[in-house]
């Protein structure tokens, strides 16, 4: 099991545990200002906030746990299994994938209220990255669909 922590005192500090019982060759990732981040429903954002974090990368794509932007938003996809929502794209939202929100919430925003604001808009859509690496992460918006 995964446990994320927050401490705020004069400086912020955020950081996670990554509990698993094996590697999936998880390692310390930057996503550069202006590196592509492709997305499967949304046009390519040619220009975002740098982040870093730990994550996957896999055919080029960081496949984010958790992350941290330029400004100091962190975000953590934490995996409560038996409970993860997703949903088909729906045409009144910003639909994207589990893997995309960390990458695309942090490329956008500088606070925890813009994340707030731009989560109300999205909708986690239920597209694998791959066939073989189906939705698993919790449901972190809700897309108004039962």
């Amino acid at each position: 099991m995964c446990t994320a922590i927050s401490y705020l005192a004069h400086r912020h500090y955020f950081g996670r545990t990554l509990d698993l019982e094996h590697t999936y060759r998880e390692t310390v990732t930057i996503t550069p200002r202006r590196f592509p981040l492709p997305y499967r429903r949304l046009p390519t954002n040619p220009s975002h906030f740098a982040i870093i974090g730990m994550a996957t990368v896999l055919e080029g794509y960081p496949l984010y746990y958790d992350a941290t932007n330029e400004h100091g938003l962190s975000m953590a996809g934490l995996n409560f299994v038996g409970n993860a929502v997703y949903h088909a794209p729906t045409d009144d939202k910003i639909n994207v994938t589990h893997f995309e929100l960390i990458p695309y919430l942090l490329g956008i925003c500088r606070s925890v209220a813009e994340a707030r604001r731009e989560l109300e808009q999205i909708c986690i859509t239920d597209q694998a990255f791959r066939e073989d690496l189906p939705p698993r992460a919790a449901p972190l918006a809700d897309c108004g669909q039962a």
